[in-house]
């Protein structure tokens, strides 16, 4: 496994593979590796011949210095899983590597910066558009993977790659959970023990609001209950459940046939913010 810390050595060798024929994947992650991420890279590793993986905490997509601070790195345990898994090449770059100077040109995602992760995190998608535009210019990727927890991030990164031309497919992983329901995070290593018994909570509200949409259900009824009954109760106030059309992320009131829609969530727990959606597929309508 091939370890790159700056841009001009990781560029030299991969240069040197595309000369080669060889297709590569990319799966970029801010570390903390858990089992959403080998999902990815294993479906790099079946749909490549050569996965790299970036490990870099990005700074300026986060509005809070503080989950910044917080964000779990454990490097060396990183290094170890990538390695078990296979993976041919490691970018971590510092902090000066990506930002020698500070980024002056910003993104704009028109309405999808108004709504549920574009209100409540601003600045947020600017700077996932920002590095992971500079990963695609660096790394040149044939497919990067996307966990689809990160629904509308996802959205974005794919908007960005369309209105630039970028020549790189994004591929979109589905969610990986544990056992009872939680969505894989690495912002779960944050929760205490309490906390973790909580969090499946959030999972539990989404699977009853699409069951009841499904059945017929009036949105905005469904969504109230949802938090009276299930919510509440463990003392969870979302920052915001919507339904919304996957396309701009609008909440709507009713799915309708021939689109794709998704339920999207957004917590505190412990002081620990975690997100999760359910995708409802015009299929199920």
């Amino acid at each position: 496994m091939e370890i790159h810390e700056t841009i001009p050595s990781v560029i030299q060798h991969l240069r040197a593979l595309k000369s080669l024929d060889k297709t590569i994947g990319l799966v970029p992650t801010m570390g903390a590796l858990h089992s959403g991420h080998l999902e990815l890279i294993r479906q790099s590793k079946k749909k490549t011949d050569l996965t790299i993986v970036s490990i870099f905490v990005n700074p300026i997509q986060f509005n809070n210095s503080e989950d910044l601070q917080k964000y779990p790195r454990t490097l060396n345990a990183d290094l170890a899983i990538l390695r078990e898994e296979g993976v041919d090449i490691v970018f971590v770059p510092s902090e000066k590597e990506i930002y020698p100077e500070p980024v002056m040109m910003k993104f704009d995602f028109g309405s999808m910066e108004q709504v549920l992760e574009g209100r409540f995190r601003p600045g947020h998608f600017n700077g996932v558009a920002i590095v992971v535009s500079k990963l695609f210019h660096i790394l040149k990727p044939d497919i990067s993977f996307f966990g689809q927890k990160d629904l509308q991030q996802v959205t974005v990164i794919q908007k960005m790659v369309s209105d630039l031309s970028f020549d790189i497919k994004v591929e979109v992983v589905p969610t990986i959970r544990e056992s009872d329901g939680l969505a894989l995070s690495s912002r779960n290593q944050r929760l205490s023990n309490d906390g973790r018994e909580i969090a499946p909570i959030l999972y539990k509200a989404l699977t009853k609001c699409k069951d009841e949409l499904l059945s017929g259900g009036d949105w905005l009824n469904i969504k109230n209950k949802a938090i009276e009954e299930i919510l509440s109760p463990h003392n969870i106030m979302p920052e915001y459940l919507e339904l919304v059309e996957t396309t701009n992320f609008t909440p709507v009131q009713n799915p309708l046939p021939g689109k794709p829609f998704a339920i999207c969530i957004a917590a505190h727990i412990e002081q620990v913010r975690l997100i999760d959606n359910i995708i409802i597929r015009a299929s199920h309508i």
